[in-house]
């Protein structure tokens, strides 16, 4: 068994919704679900004129392999009506796998860790509330010490439950 960190974020329709579905068709297709994030709203990051998106960690337990689980997640990602029209554009929903047991992986298909997990509060709040100790493992910092050093400025704000 291997234990993954992902990302869910998108920023049209009914965004919570999306984050569920999106959520419970990784239980059933790519792992169970652990542990889910609070889910966090913040400004768009790279194209800013567009709609806040809603983000939201999950960690999963899955028999995946990391380019496995990725191809999972793309086609969830097609499932749910992804569209990939622009780079940084509106998404339904975006999953991101951030972290891969202590893996490292740098191919097309997959990059593990993900390479702006460093410099995306959007990503490393999240990921800081389920496991502020895990430690990167090609920058050997933790989670929070990552957070903490982060200058991205963009406003991440956890949303009352």
């Amino acid at each position: 068994m291997h234990t993954a960190y992902l990302l869910m974020g998108g920023n049209i329709g009914n965004r919570e919704e999306y984050l569920q579905q999106a959520s419970l068709l990784i239980n059933q297709l790519a792992g169970r679900v652990e542990k889910s994030s609070s889910i966090y709203e913040t400004a768009a990051w790279g194209n800013t004129n567009q709609s806040a998106f809603l983000n939201q960690a999950v960690q999963i337990n899955t028999r995946l392999t990391a380019p496995e689980l990725m191809t999972t997640l793309l086609l969830i990602e097609e499932k749910m009506g992804r569209k990939r029209l622009d780079k940084y554009g509106p998404r339904v929903i975006d999953i991101d796998i951030l972290l891969y047991d202590q893996e490292v992986h740098a191919t097309p298909h997959v990059r593990i860790p993900h390479p702006e997990l460093p410099n995306r509060r959007f990503a490393l709040e999240p990921l800081n509330e389920l496991a502020p100790n895990l430690v990167h493992p090609l920058l050997h910092r933790s989670v929070n010490e990552l957070l903490n050093s982060c200058e991205d400025p963009l406003p991440v704000t956890k949303l009352k439950t």
